[in-house]
């Protein structure tokens, strides 16, 4: 997998535990879509079933050249291949993740504030994730985020910011002149009934949001 660039942030989809046992077919669809990243997100699994789900989506991923990022579990992301990791504000702080998965991995940490997205920054981090911009349904009773608080987010950092919660093709608009550099979505791609068409408009939908 070549380097990070800002352009892997475009579709960025993350896994939803809820939308079926069908998980390689699931993300093979939003690949073929249109989807730049994948995000490998499971709260509920354990260890080992988490180590099998992420070995078989890197295989798909690595077929078609999309990066594979594994949320938190740092040990999991080693074992599989995983092109990167992303952590929140609540799992080990990123100076340390960045020290454990080297320098060449992608990196991802969520900010909600300037203050954190400056220290993500600072720690090594390559991208940022902020949100909810939209509610959440996948992490229902999290705060929205404010397209002020966003703005002011994508202006403090020099890395690119994801926006993250509750976009679809109905409210993505809403994300313009915010600065982010692209959106990560759950539901909206994989609790669609067409995946891949969904994929299709939603990364359209987000190019022409960058290009603003």
């Amino acid at each position: 997998m070549k380097r990070f660039t800002e352009s892997m942030l475009r579709l960025y989809a993350l896994t939803d535990p809820a939308a079926g046992p069908d998980l390689v077919e699931q993300v093979r669809s939003a690949i073929l879509g249109g989807a730049t990243m994948i995000q490998l997100r499971d709260k509920t699994a354990d260890d080992a079933r988490f180590l099998e789900e992420a070995r078989r989506l890197k295989e798909v991923c690595q077929a078609h050249q999309v990066p594979l990022i594994i949320n938190d579990r740092i040990e999991i992301a080693l074992a599989c291949g995983a092109d990167g990791v992303h952590v929140g504000q609540s799992d080990l702080p990123a100076g340390d993740v960045r020290a454990r998965i080297g320098p060449d991995r992608i990196l991802g940490v969520t900010a909600k504030t300037v203050e954190q997205a400056r220290a993500a920054e600072a720690a090594g981090a390559d991208y940022l994730g902020s949100g909810a911009v939209f509610g959440s349904t996948t992490k229902p009773g999290v705060p929205f985020m404010t397209m002020d608080r966003l703005r002011e987010i994508t202006a403090s950092v020099r890395i690119p910011v994801v926006a993250i919660g509750g976009i679809s093709r109905q409210n993505i608009a809403g994300l313009a002149g915010t600065g982010i550099r692209g959106v990560a979505v759950v539901s909206g791609i994989f609790s669609a009934p067409d995946i891949y068409g969904e994929s299709v408009l939603l990364r359209q939908l987000s190019e022409q949001l960058v290009s603003d």
